[in-house]
Order: C-alpha cells, then structure tokens, then sequence
C-alpha cells in the first residue's frame, strides 16, 4: 500500500483542447488521499469562455449545451486551491499537460498558486518506463479491468490512483512513498511546465527554435528583442512569467 506523510491530489481534466497557452479546462476532477487513507473526490463541470470544439467533445463527450450554466474556472479557483493545499500532485501525463495547464488556468484567474516543495509524481512516466501503453491499456495490464467510461475526469483520476497501487505491487523497488517512487524514476526539473526552457548543469536553456540547447540568459543579453516577441506570441502565461524572471535576472546583472 502507498504510503504517504502528506496528501497525494490525483488530478485528471478534460478541456477544449491540449494547447497549453490557449485551450481551457471544461471538466476537472481531483481525488484527493491522505495519509490515514481517506479518500476525498472533487468533480467539476467548468465553462471554458470558448466554445468547445466538436472533436474535443467526441473524446470526452462534454458539449458547450452541457457547461453553459457551469460556473467559469476563476468562479471555482479559489475552491481548488483550497482542496490542493499542502498536497503532492499526481496524474497520468499530468507533468506535461494537466498540471501545466492547471497552472495557466490558476495565472489567468490571477490566483497565486504556490508550487514550491510539492512533488509532481506521473504515473504514466512509470507505465512508459515499465510497460509503455495508453492508460485504457495501463488499467487492463495492471489492475485487469476494463476502464468503463474512459475521458471522464473522476473515472480516469480514480483509475490512476488504482494503477498506482498496483504498480507499487508489481515493482516492490519503487518503495511505497512518494519520495522513494522518485528516486527510482527520477524527478524533473522544471523551469516552465511547457517546457520551452530546461535545464542544463543548473542552467536554464531554450528547448526549442533556433536557439535551441543555448542558455537563455545569453540569447536575451546579446538578443533582447528576443524578449519581446515570446510575450507577444502564443506562449503559455507559465513560460511567459518564467521569461520574465530570467530577464529581469539578466538585466541587473547587465546594470
């Protein structure tokens, strides 16, 4: 059984698309275990502001007629925030979308969201190391059932909290602690969720476009109008505020 010392938040979101820095959240479910076992759940239907595009609704089977009288994330934000407060988050594939974009959603409501000393464990980044497959196939291969209503948030966060339990039987070197289930798998380091920029021997550097394993430090010293056109252009606001502090850093450090 997992063990944990603080509460570990599976977070599943269904949303109008995967675009970090323009699509929206239109469903969102958190199920939330402490470290006595408690099992706390949490869904929510959201209204994304967009209309929600019909081939986003023919995954998850949200249509704009069924969130019109939901209330909008910032409505519900502040509510979140609360239910995530002093917990680890885990997902599946929720390192690279649902938390990042969780995030967006938290910076547009304007809500500060503090990410500091909270692990981010991906179960599918074990599943991929282990046996690579989808998460319908994760369920099969590691709890033998079939995941019956698949793309609804609540099934697939609660199905991954199963999957978790399992995997921690399968492979007894993973532990059964957060902290030892990364320490085998091995933990991110993250400068922006969308990772445009990652790290390189504790040097933030650009992960994509011409300039591309340079350090952003650099680029933006000997290219300031660099600068400008990533906080003109479709950036998520993540990557955009991280941007920003990198060129702050690099500009007192000019002066």
């Amino acid at each position: 059984m997992l063990q944990l010392k603080k509460p570990l938040a599976f977070i599943d979101l269904e949303t109008t698309g995967i675009n970090l820095g323009t699509d929206r959240i239109v469903e969102i479910a958190i199920v939330k275990l402490l470290p006595d076992g408690t099992r706390n759940v949490k869904r929510k239907l959201l209204n994304p502001g967009v209309p929600i595009p019909k081939a986003s609704s023919d995954v998850h089977g949200i249509t704009d007629e069924m969130v019109k009288d939901a209330p909008t994330f910032k409505q519900v934000a502040q509510e979140l925030k609360q239910m995530l407060d002093g917990c680890d988050f885990a997902g599946y594939n929720s390192n690279r979308f649902d938390i990042p974009l969780l995030m967006e959603e938290f910076l547009r409501s304007q809500v500060e969201f503090d990410m500091k000393n909270r692990r981010l464990l991906d179960v599918q980044n074990i599943f991929h190391k282990m046996e690579p497959r989808t998460l319908s196939a994760a369920y099969k291969f590691y709890c033998n059932k079939i995941l019956e209503g698949a793309h609804g948030a609540e099934v697939d966060a609660s199905a991954t909290h199963e999957i978790l339990e399992a995997q921690l039987e399968k492979y007894p070197e993973l532990g059964n602690n957060v902290d030892s289930i990364l320490k085998v798998m091995g933990e991110d380091q993250v400068v922006d969720f969308a990772r445009r920029f990652v790290m390189d021997n504790g040097v933030e550097v650009f992960n994509f476009g011409k300039f591309k394993g340079r350090p952003v430090a650099d680029v933006l010293k000997s290219e300031p109008q660099y600068y400008d056109w990533m906080m003109k252009g479709d950036f998520p606001q993540h990557t955009k505020q991280k941007l920003t502090e990198i060129f702050t850093r690099t500009m007192l450090k000019k002066s």
